[in-house]
This record gives C-alpha cells, sequence and structure tokens, in this order.
C-alpha cells in the first residue's frame, strides 16, 4: 500500500488501476478485430499486398538453403585433396648458404617411425623417395619418367583411385617385389590401354617391373601434387634399393580429424626437428587453409545473396506503405467518426500498424511455407539431403515483422494525425 495515498482513497485508487488495464486489454482486442474485419472487406487488396513479403521471405530461405548446400558440396569436393593430411619436407641444413650445400640432413623412414610412435593421431603414414629415369616407350621414344618409392598407405593418404588392378600391398613391400602402379597417361601411351597394361613388364633402371594396377588421382588439387601425368609408383623398400640411399624427399601423415591437423603439424615438425642437426630446417604443410577459406568464400556469398534478398523484402514493405496510404485516403471518414467516439491518437495509430504488421507477417508465414516446401521435397523425394536453416526461417519472420513496423508507421502516423472535424466532412 502506498502510505502517500489516504485511506479512504486507497480501494478507489486500485480500481481505477484495474479499470484502466481492463480498458487497453479490451482496445487492443477491439483494434485487432476492426483490422481483421478490413481485411475481410478487401481481401484481393490484401492477398496483392501480402504477396510482396512471401516473394521476399521465400527467398531468403531459398538464399540460405542454396548458400548452404553450395558450402556443403565445396567442403565436400575439397575434403578431397587431403586437407586431414600433413607433409613434411626437408628444406636444407646450416645457417649459411654454404652450410646448407655442405651439411645434407634430409628425412629418413626413422622419422617417419618416430613421428606415427609418439603423435596418436595419425591414421597413415608413407615416405615418398623420389627418383627420375628414362623409360622406353617403344619406337624409338625415350622419357624421363618420375618415379616415386611409396608405402600401401600413400593410396589412402593421396585419394587415389584404383580403376583397373590392384594397388601397392604390405607384401609387395615386405617381399621387395618388382611391381608398379602406374597412371592412366603412362598405361595408355606405353600400353594402348590402362586394361592392356596389367600384367605387362617394362623397365626401371634396367630392371624389369609388372604393372599391377593403373591410378588416378580423385580431385585436382590445384598443383600441390607431386604426381605427374607420367608417374609411376613402386614400393619405398625397392625404391631404397634402386636409389641406394634412405633419404626421402617427403613424408606423408593422414590425421583421424580435420581438427587435429594443426597441432599435430607443429607436433610433427617438434619431434623431427628433436631428431636432427638444430640448424636443419623442416617444414610441414597443409591443405586446411583451403578448407577454410573455401568456407568463408561460401559464407560471404551467402550473406551477399542475403543481402540482395532483403531488397525484395524493401520492395514489399513499400507495397505495403502504398497500400495502408491509400487505406488512410479510403477511410478518412472512419476514422473521423472513431475520434469523435473517444478513439485516442494511440489507439487509431495502433489500430492501422496493427494491420501493415499482419499484412507482412501473414505473408512472411506463407512465404516460409513456400520457401520451405521446395528442400524439403527435394529431401523427400531424392537421396540428396539439402541442408535447411531454421535459423534462417526465424530471421525471415523476424524481417517480416520488421518490415511490417518500419512501413507501417508512416501511414499509421498520418491516419492518427487526421483531424476529427476535417475527417466527418470528407467525402
Amino acid at each position: 500500500m502506498n502510505p502517500n495515498i489516504p485511506p479512504d482513497r486507497t480501494g478507489h485508487h486500485s480500481f481505477q488501476q484495474t479499470l484502466e488495464s481492463a480498458r487497453r486489454t479490451m482496445q487492443l482486442s477491439e483494434i485487432l478485430k476492426l483490422a481483421l474485419e478490413s481485411f475481410r472487406a478487401s481481401k484481393m487488396r490484401f492477398a496483392l499486398t501480402a504477396l510482396g513479403m512471401v516473394i521476399g521471405t521465400a527467398s531468403l530461405i531459398w538464399v540460405v538453403t542454396i548458400g548452404m548446400t553450395g558450402k556443403q558440396y565445396i567442403l565436400e569436393e575439397l575434403q578431397k585433396i587431403e586437407t586431414n593430411s600433413v607433409e613434411l619436407e626437408y628444406a636444407g641444413g646450416g645457417a649459411t648458404a654454404a652450410e646448407r650445400v655442405l651439411y645434407n640432413d634430409a628425412l629418413t623412414i626413422d622419422d617417419e617411425k618416430a613421428v606415427v610412435a609418439q603423435v596418436p593421431g595419425v591414421m597413415y603414414a608413407s615416405p615418398v623417395l623420389e627418383m627420375h629415369d628414362r623409360i622406353n616407350f617403344g619406337e624409338g621414344v625415350v622419357k624421363d619418367t618420375l618415379v616415386l618409392g611409396v608405402s600401401p598407405q600413400y593410396q589412402n593418404i593421396r585419394n587415389l583411385l584404383v580403376p583397373v588392378g590392384r594397388f601397392l600391398d604390405d607384401e609387395d613391400d615386405a617381399s621387395h617385389t618388382m611391381c608398379a602402379v602406374v597412371t592412366e597417361n603412362f598405361a595408355h601411351e606405353r600400353f594402348g590401354s590402362s586394361d592392356a597394361a596389367i600384367g605387362r613388364t617394362f623397365e626401371i633402371s634396367r630392371i624389369p617391373f609388372t604393372v599391377i594396377g593403373v591410378f588416378k588421382e580423385s580431385f585436382d588439387d590445384f598443383g600441390n601434387s607431386e604426381i605427374q601425368d607420367q608417374t609411376i609408383l613402386i614400393p619405398y623398400s625397392v625404391g631404397r634399393y634402386i636409389s641406394g640411399t634412405e633419404e626421402v624427399k617427403q613424408i606423408y601423415f593422414s590425421m583421424r580429424n580435420m581438427d587435429e591437423v594443426t597441432d599435430a603439424a607443429k607436433e610433427i615438425q617438434r619431434i623431427v626437428q628433436s631428431r636432427h642437426r638444430h640448424d636443419s630446417v623442416y617444414k610441414t604443410q597443409t591443405l586446411k587453409a583451403y578448407l577454410t577459406m573455401a568456407a568463408n568464400i561460401a559464407n560471404i556469398i551467402t550473406a551477399v545473396l542475403f543481402l540482395v534478398a532483403t531488397v525484395t523484402l524493401a520492395v514489399g514493405g513499400v507495397g505495403i506503405m502504398n497500400i495502408m496510404l491509400a487505406n488512410v485516403r479510403a477511410r478518412v471518414r472512419e476514422i473521423g467518426i472513431r475520434k469523435a467516439l473517444g478513439a485516442t491518437y494511440r489507439e487509431i495509430k495502433l489500430q492501422f500498424l496493427a494491420e501493415a504488421i499482419i499484412i507482412s507477417l501473414s505473408g512472411g508465414i506463407v512465404g516460409c511455407i513456400v520457401g520451405l516446401a521446395l528442400p524439403l521435397s527435394i529431401r523427400f523425394f531424392t537421396d540428396y539431403a539439402i541442408p535447411i536453416s531454421p535459423l534462417s526461417v526465424v530471421i525471415a519472420l523476424g524481417s517480416a515483422t520488421l518490415v511490417g513496423v518500419i512501413f507501417g508507421t508512416v501511414p499509421a502516423t498520418r491516419a492518427a494525425q487526421l483531424d476529427p472535424v476535417e475527417a466527418l466532412k470528407y467525402e
């Protein structure tokens, strides 16, 4: 109880507050009822006015859906280029240029074994021993060809496809089998076709090798691959025997999870550095940056398209404002009568503002239904799971309501400012 109000007036004051609250509640319900009755009287005008919001909100949902679908497709494609892998290579030894020439502290297979033993997230690992040999392609054609000594896990790391034959296995490496897996270009140029290459022999350093498979890369990796058009893959143990050295050019590691790549690269570099001279330089390279960049680009494109789609909402809002202004002119006499009967400035403004919001929000709801119908139909009738963002629906409905408030304020204010005497004289 308020001590400033006399006891005999306390009950009267409380009653006035309750009455005023009930009056406001009644007025709000009456305002909404008047707005709905106005729509029933002009259904076609209401539908055409709301159409702009239907198109606008549906466009927003479609834009977000298209953007998310494109982003998902891009990321899935980029994940084929070893985004989980870490490439380790020797960059030189010594502090000066002369020392880098004098000292050779190259990577070895023991470095690979040390990393695999100490980094638990490594799924696959393979050394890459690089050689070049002049291969006879027949009819007097001899080409300098890249020969790589790799482990069987190299296929998993590089996501290589073997459409014909098979890839190298552990038995080939352990038994020093003179076998080779060649590119499709090599098979076509040397033997005529991929199928014809299987089981055929050719010489590397005057040693006969039998072709057991034909491979190709599953994705264009933007020139980041050591594989060339005509490349031969042989077991690492055989490559070490032919070259007479255990030095490898690169070592690849594939992690279980892409999120582990950055930390794993630092740990791999630390482990290898601790096994060699302190001034030798070893570099790690990952392709996670490509994935992050692609995701950022996709998000930016989606945001730009989203802003473009909001223009449609703005156009729909202008349509609502024009229709509501025409509605105010057509109902001047009705406004005058309401003011003469005691309707306040606030009530008149709220009535027309409510009409604008209802038009906008109704169009927004229908637009969301239309916008969701397409991606849901694709998900239902096809095997492609198009991503759907619930947040886009919330944003679309919120935007539709905001458009109704913004573009309905001017007509509502104009209606509320009409002079009742002049309004009653209006014909």
